[in-house]
Formats: C-alpha cells, sequence, structure tokens
C-alpha cells in the first residue's frame, strides 16, 4: 500500500474502528482477493466487533497498492458511506479498475431421505466439477485416491508462490578469542547445503556469515521489516554455538562471534504477527543448529529385532556446547511453573532444534554436523511427498541412530505451532 494511503487509514483510524461493522466486509475482502480465508479467521478471532475492526484496518495497511481503493469500494457498497467520505477527503480515488466478477455461489439442494443418485452422477459446484464415487464390484464404494491440497484451506498452507518467500542463513564460524568460543570447522559444509537446498526449493536465500549479537538482531529486524505479502512463508537458520537460558517460551540461545547471545524467543519474535503483520497467517520456520547445552547423552541400551544397527560418528567429532549462561538450571523445577503459566500460543511458527534442550549438537569438522547433513538428504528425498512435520520426524529418527566417538547420543526435536500441513514446492 503507498504511503499515503497508509497516512489516511492512521488519521481515521478512531472513526474506523468505532463505525466499521467488519462482518458485513468478509465476504467482499474475499471475492476482491484482499484477505486470504486464514487471514479473515485471525480478524475474527480477536474477540468484539472493535477488535475485529482494529484488526482489520491495521491488517489493511499490509496488503497491495490496490488494497486501499478496494478497501473504499468495499465500504461504498456495504453502506459506510461516512466512512467512504472521510477517507477519501485526503485521497481522490479516480475510477477503479473494474475488479474480477464474482464468483456465484453454488445452492446445493439435500437428498431426499432414502433416495440414491445414480453412481455415475456428478454435480457442478461453478468452481470444478466433482464426481460422486463409484462402487466397487462388490458394492461398497471406493474411496477417491488422496491428493495433496496446495491451496490455502484447513489441510495446508497456501505455498505456491513463486518464489515461495525469504529465507536468511546466518553462519557463525570464526569467533574472537576473547569469547572463549573454539572455530566451528565444518558449518561451512551446512551452510552450502542448505543454501543449495531452499533454492531448490523456491526461496530467496541470503547469507550472513561471522555475526556478532547487534548484527544479528539487525538482520533480524529487516528481515522483519520487508514486505512479505507476495510471499507465503519465510525461514530463518541460525548455524552457531548455543547455550540452555532461562525462558518463557522458546528455549536456548546462539551465540554471535563476539560471545554475546540472542535468546531463540528473541528471534522468534521479530516474526511474530505484530512485528511482521505481512507473514500474519503464514509459516515461520527456524531451524536452529546449535547447542541446547553442556549434557552429553550416552543414551539407553536398546536392542529390538526391527531396529537397523546405529551408525557411528567420527572419532573426532565435535560439539556446538556452551556451558549455561546462568547459574540456575533453566530445566528445573522452579522455572517449570512459570514457563506453564507464560506459555504463549504463537499460531504458525515452528521452531526445529539440532538436539534436545540441555544436551548438545554434534559436528564433524570435514562432513558438517550430523542434524544438517540429515535434514537436507531428507528434504531432497521426500519434500515432493511429504509434509515438513512428517519429515522432521525422520530427521529426528535417523540423528538418534548415530553415535559420536561410539558413545554419545543426540536427539533433535521442535517446538511446533503450525495450524496446517506444510507441503515445499518441489519437483516430483
Amino acid at each position: 500500500m503507498e504511503e499515503r494511503h497508509k497516512k489516511i487509514l492512521q488519521r481515521n483510524r478512531t472513526n474506523l474502528v468505532k463505525e466499521l461493522d467488519p462482518s458485513r466486509l468478509y465476504d467482499l475482502l474475499l471475492e476482491k482477493r484482499i484477505f486470504t480465508q486464514d487471514m479473515i479467521d485471525e480478524i475474527k478471532s480477536a474477540g468484539t466487533r472493535r477488535d475485529q475492526a482494529r484488526e482489520l484496518v491495521r491488517d489493511i495497511a499490509t496488503r497491495g497498492s490496490r488494497a486501499f481503493p478496494l478497501f473504499v469500494e468495499i465500504l461504498r457498497e456495504t453502506g459506510h458511506l461516512s466512512l467512504v467520505e472521510a477517507l477519501q477527503e485526503g485521497a481522490p480515488l479516480g475510477p477503479l479498475q473494474p475488479s474480477d466478477p464474482p464468483v456465484p455461489r453454488p445452492v446445493v439442494q439435500p437428498l431426499p431421505i432414502g433416495q440414491f443418485m445414480p453412481f455415475s452422477s456428478c454435480f457442478t459446484t461453478g468452481l470444478r466439477l466433482i464426481s460422486l464415487p463409484r462402487p466397487a464390484p462388490d458394492g461398497d464404494f471406493l474411496k477417491p485416491r488422496p491428493q495433496r491440497v496446495r491451496r490455502d484451506s484447513i489441510q495446508s498452507y497456501k505455498m505456491d508462490a513463486a518464489p515461495c518467500g525469504h529465507c536468511l542463513i546466518i553462519n557463525n564460524v570464526e569467533f574472537d578469542p576473547r569469547s572463549e568460543l573454539n572455530n566451528r570447522s565444518g558449518s561451512d559444509v551446512d551452510r552450502e547445503r542448505l543454501e543449495r537446498r531452499f533454492k531448490e526449493l523456491n526461496f530467496i536465500v541470503e547469507v550472513k556469515t561471522n555475526l556478532k549479537q547487534r548484527q544479528i538482531k539487525h538482520e533480524l529486524s529487516a528481515l522483519s521489516n520487508k514486505d512479505h505479502s507476495p510471499f507465503d512463508c519465510c525461514v530463518v537458520i541460525i548455524l552457531s554455538h548455543g547455550t540452555e537460558v532461562s525462558h518463557n517460551r522458546f528455549p536456548g540461545a546462539v551465540y554471535g562471534v563476539d560471545g554475546l547471545f540472542v535468546p531463540v524467543q528473541h528471534i522468534t519474535n521479530y516474526l511474530n504477527g505484530q512485528r511482521c503483520p505481512s507473514l500474519q497467517g503464514k509459516p515461520k520456520l527456524f531451524f536452529i543448529q546449535a547447542c541446547g547445552g553442556d549434557e552429553k547423552d550416552t543414551g539407553f541400551e536398546f536392542s529390538p529385532e526391527d531396529e537397523l544397527a546405529p551408525s557411528c560418528g567420527g572419532e573426532d567429532d565435535q560439539t556446538d556446547a556452551i556451558p549455561m549462561s546462568s547459574s540456575s538450571d533453566s530445566l528445573s523445577m522452579s522455572d517449570e511453573p512459570d514457563a506453564r503459566a507464560t506459555l504463549p500460543t504463537p499460531s504458525d511458527i515452528l521452531v526445529s532444534y539440532s538436539t534436545f534442550p540441555g544436551y548438545v549438537s554434534w559436528r564433524d569438522p570435514r562432513l558438517g554436523s550430523w542434524y544438517v547433513e540429515t535434514l537436507d538428504h531428507v528434504l531432497a528425498e521426500n519434500a515432493a511427498t511429504d509434509d515438513l512435520v512428517t519429515m522432521l520426524m525422520m530427521v529426528n529418527h535417523e540423528v538418534s541412530q548415530n553415535s559420536a566417538k561410539g558413545l554419545y547420543k543426540q536427539m533433535p526435536g521442535s517446538f511446533n505451532f503450525l495450524r496446517k500441513l506444510l507441503y515445499f514446492q518441489a519437483q516430483n
């Protein structure tokens, strides 16, 4: 939206919130393609009429250049004439380009009880032709073969924008000697793998190397300030040393090369709905290759007949572990009640960790980290057919089979607040 139109909305915000009846606008906002159904649902969930109006006015400012004149046109069609007059005083609209004709809404008549239509029958919705299922030879219906849904629906996120969205990779390799953090040999292998993989998944990939804490925050802020309206998703990947910190949302923190850390919960906040309105209702994905603490997991004896023999990591495998930055244990009983009481429900966010909170994450100096190598392999093999959460379970299983120095184990995990299935753009 043009800056002058945003200022007009801002000047009239009080009257809009006071007089606007959002329920009369929703159908037209969908028909004119200003909002998606997901965005409408988010506005409805705000609560009262005034709260919904406030959310609608805020969200309309994040849409494209035609959003303002179309919004005024909708206000006129729904009888909000005083608001139309107020908005037009500061922005003569001129003739509007004709919007797409509304799609006819089908009227489906219920079938009489006990009466069946012929199996070959079908009906027209105005959008597409839907055939009724045909019977099997024994009289039972054959269920239609399930197909992946590629539209914004209750089943899966819309992920067909070209390109799909931005992907920021922060790769910290060489650390200031004063930080007492070792250089991360092998991290460039991880960076190369993920840069190539997410380009193949149709993301705009930007790589930043060896950032201090302040620079990490700057890059995240810059990503938050971008207009994500044309895109369907946003990805942040951080490869660095990590530590365990007290938290009330997402655990863990990642280090800048100056030895100062940024909590993961602060990283996710940069892209939440309040800080980045153009990503509301869209999936925000965070992949963290860093230790969650300094504990080493020796695993436990387990020998089921149907499990494959675990693979062994190299003798020179390294960790991304840094001792916890607080004298108290963030997973202790004293922190548990507070974490549970204040845990929010941030929608459309997934944070994938290379290791379970509190434990080290293993990295081979020549081959890269277990987690990234496995994630890259799983995405290459399965992105065309499986959703993200299913693929992350595959990553969990494969990494759990490895052993470092013939002894230590690693278990990735994720905090998943996605509301739908997520399928990447991938070639079959």
